[in-house]
């Protein structure tokens, strides 16, 4: 299991939140997601060989918000 721990800048309400909790949650391979309002950060834990981080990046990219490591 890896970690990856994803800045959004442009998250500022909880709407966001479940948006981006819910494209990443249906993700193959993705066990946790925790999206923190207050410091603007997605942390996800998944399966490296199921899926890449950069796959997770662009799920959260297409919801339209930029991403930052």
């Amino acid at each position: 299991m890896e970690k990856i721990v994803l800045k959004i800048n442009d998250m500022s309400c909880e709407h966001c939140v479940k948006t981006i909790t819910k494209a990443v949650n249906v993700l193959p391979g993705v066990f946790t997601v925790i999206v923190d309002l207050k410091t603007k950060t997605v942390t996800a834990e998944y399966n490296p060989t199921l899926i890449t981080a950069e796959t997770i990046k662009h799920k959260i990219e297409e919801q339209g918000y930029n991403t930052y490591t």
